[in-house]
């Protein structure tokens, strides 16, 4: 613990913050919620309804396949970041990126589910680039 630490009262933990512990745990949910979603659209194509007349169109079996292996990829990088890996907090930008153009993609068939998940990878991004360096004393 760093002097300044000790004179504000708080402690600093061997992972960084809670603002890892943030992305991490909003990385999991993420990462479980869009392969339930990709799982959703390859096992049944009528589970979602298109919701307006948009400029593009999507295979809705292409982009279940996409959402599955994106939130596996999430979830995995969200455990990561619980286990203290420092390349999980640029991998999480990069997926946290991606994650945000699918469920943009994704807005004809869920509109409100992509806006929340739009936000949360916003959340993630924020969490992940303003958390103190992890210190390894």
């Amino acid at each position: 613990m760093t002097t300044h630490a000790r004179e504000a009262g708080t402690r600093e933990s061997g992972h960084g913050s809670g603002w890892l512990v943030f992305a991490a745990v909003m990385m999991v949910f993420s990462g479980i919620m869009t392969l339930l979603g990709g799982i959703s659209a390859i096992a049944e194509d009528d589970v979602f309804v298109r919701t307006g007349d948009y400029v593009y169109k999507l295979n809705l079996t292409g982009w279940g396949w996409i959402h599955l292996i994106l939130g596996i990829v999430i979830a995995l990088a969200g455990v990561a970041l619980f286990k203290g890996a420092t390349w999980a907090r640029v991998v999480g930008v990069v997926l946290a990126g991606l994650s945000m153009i699918a469920n943009f993609m994704w807005l004809p068939y869920t509109p409100w589910w992509s806006l929340l998940f739009i936000a949360i990878d916003a959340f993630v991004i924020w969490a992940l680039c303003v958390a103190p360096k992890p210190r390894w004393d």
